[in-house]
């Protein structure tokens, strides 16, 4: 299930046995050499009204900033606040399965650890989460990145998931889930992402982060809705150098102008039938627009959660997602092949998975 308005976390009936939503859930470890750490910050943009509740004078929002650490030591970052899990299965209703079970999953980031790295020395990947989704469904790709030497912002975009809580206590619900079937929604949609993404960059680099993030070397990716807003925030803010969409329908189409900087779809190949009508048609005409370095590669056996951290933990919940990948070797693909896109283009290092499809990996096809 791939459409935005609808592909929301576990979102098709299913069930889990009781046996399997008793074990503790967890997420692969990073496959990078460094240890990650992880920070959460709170920040306010005081020159904006919240744009989906005009009452608040300001846009708050939570971002976890995950980076290579100095040690492995520490407390772990808790997945999901017990609320938080609660407020985004309740709505799935799949029997057996605990309602605050996300926030049992073990991670592997180390809260506030000491960061590690050089003057201006960490690249930045920007994640933007699906609609309705929260920032942590995107954790595992966010520790792996940390572990190969990328500093990786993950943000929660207010009013847009089920569950957001601030450091004060507060907890913000899906209040842009009452207009989403409104004309112009989606349009507002990308422009109030790309803000959020423009001043979550303001406020890294005038921080302490600004000193280990390299200002030149920024991208970004998120999926579904946070993949498919990519485009909009790359026109919005030439800061970011590079993006992908991973598995998002593309609402507010590129402009005719065009987009020179790179660029990577990646998806679902058991959903794509080139030239047809189908999910993926939006994403050809995005492809004419696209007139820098580009790639765009789908994955056979995937299903739309298949590139979060739900096809791992749906399995081990015993949840059946209808997906025909193992899921820890969908994670693997994603990983791989996200990083391999930045580091080609953020750290300039050649990337034979970039270049031409891989005897290693067969079930990702190369359409451009």
């Amino acid at each position: 299930m791939r459409t935005l308005a609808v592909a929301t976390a576990l979102s098709l009936t299913l069930s889990a046995s009781p046996a399997s939503a008793a074990t503790t859930p967890y997420l692969p470890r990073p496959t990078g050499h460094q240890p990650v750490g992880v920070t959460a910050l709170s920040l306010k943009d005081t020159s904006r009204p919240d744009p989906w509740v005009p009452s608040v004078p300001y846009r708050e929002l939570m971002v976890s900033v995950f980076y290579p650490a100095a040690s492995a030591n520490g407390p772990q970052k808790q997945y999901m606040t017990p609320l938080e899990s609660r407020l985004n299965l309740e709505r799935q209703n799949i029997p057996g399965l605990p309602l605050e079970v996300f926030s049992t999953v073990r991670t592997n980031a180390v809260v506030d650890a000491k960061p590690a790295g050089r003057w201006h020395g960490l690249p930045l990947v920007v994640l933007s989460p699906g609609w309705t989704q929260p920032r942590a469904t995107l954790t595992a790709l966010a520790e792996d990145l940390a572990s190969r030497g990328y500093a990786v912002a993950a943000i929660d975009h207010t009013y847009e998931n089920r569950a957001t809580t601030f450091p004060d206590g507060h907890v913000t619900g899906c209040a842009a889930c009452e207009v989403d079937d409104l004309p112009g929604f989606w349009e507002k949609f990308a422009q109030v992402r790309s803000k959020d993404t423009s001043f979550v960059l303001d406020e890294l680099l005038r921080s302490n982060w600004g000193a280990l993030i390299d200002p030149q070397r920024i991208g970004m990716t998120g999926h579904s809705a946070g993949g498919a807003v990519t485009t909009q925030a790359m026109l919005a803010d030439p800061r970011i150098r590079a993006g992908a969409d991973i598995d998002g329908s593309v609402h507010v189409p590129i402009p005719a102008s065009g987009l020179s900087r790179p660029f990577l779809f990646l998806g679902s190949m058991d959903y794509y039938t080139p030239g047809a009508p189908g999910p993926y048609d939006d994403w050809e005409t995005d492809w004419t627009h696209l007139t820098g370095w580009k790639r765009w590669l789908m994955v056979s056996g995937t299903v739309h959660q298949s590139f979060t951290d739900l096809g791992v933990l749906a399995t081990q919940l015993g949840v059946d997602l209808g997906d025909a990948i193992d899921p820890y070797r969908a994670l693997a693909v994603t990983r791989n092949y996200v990083s391999a896109f930045f580091d080609l283009h953020l750290r300039c290092r050649p990337q034979p998975l970039m270049a031409a499809p891989s005897p290693a990996y067969p079930e990702v096809t190369f359409i451009g």
